[in-house]
């Protein structure tokens, strides 16, 4: 379900949490998170006119996170952002790629210049992914690329949360491996 009409006022209220805690956890110190928070409402707010209303208001937010994730590595060290860079996914029902980024464009983002390098990443997190045991993989599509809720997960695969988020930190612990061994030695 989306709104059209984005509620600037109650940003911090709903998704401050939750926006510190996805930060927190990709960048791991808790004064970065804090700013990076900061920057993803200063930024919506800059926005707004571009929300279309294709997306929550969270998800459009966490793009918009994700995104200042991806330049503050990038300001520090090329190599860590390329691990947060989404891979382009696309499917015959949903076309997320074309709004989530276009919405957010941030001028002093490098990310437009990287496509290539954006690609061959993608290309290689798909590889990844394939390596991984069947359901680990299903599920950490469905809940980190397709976005899907977590009760949809549960239900559609017959799991509970808890082994939903077993799941997924297992398959983020090999995607990380794997792809400290593919992609990002010299």
């Amino acid at each position: 379900m989306s709104e059209s009409v984005l509620k600037p006022e109650s940003w911090v209220d709903l998704y401050a949490d939750y926006l510190y805690n996805y930060a927190l956890v990709r960048v791991s110190e808790p004064e970065i998170a804090k700013d990076l928070v900061q920057e993803t409402f200063f930024a919506g707010l800059k926005s707004a006119v571009n929300f279309k209303g294709n997306a929550t208001e969270r998800t459009w937010l966490i793009a918009i996170l994700k995104r200042k994730v991806i330049d503050h590595y990038r300001k520090i060290n090329s190599k860590k952002g390329k691990a947060e860079v989404r891979m382009q996914y696309k499917s015959s029902y949903d076309n997320e790629g074309e709004w989530l980024e276009e919405q957010v464009a941030d001028p002093d983002s490098l990310q437009e210049n990287d496509a290539i390098e954006n690609e061959e990443l993608g290309l290689a997190i798909q590889e990844c992914i394939s390596k991984l045991p069947k359901k680990q993989s299903r599920v950490f599509t469905m809940k980190t690329i397709e976005g899907l809720e977590t009760e949809t997960i549960c239900n559609e695969l017959g799991i509970n949360p808890s082994n939903l988020w077993v799941m997924i930190h297992r398959a983020r612990a090999a995607l990380m491996g794997c792809l400290n061994e593919n992609w990002f030695r010299s």
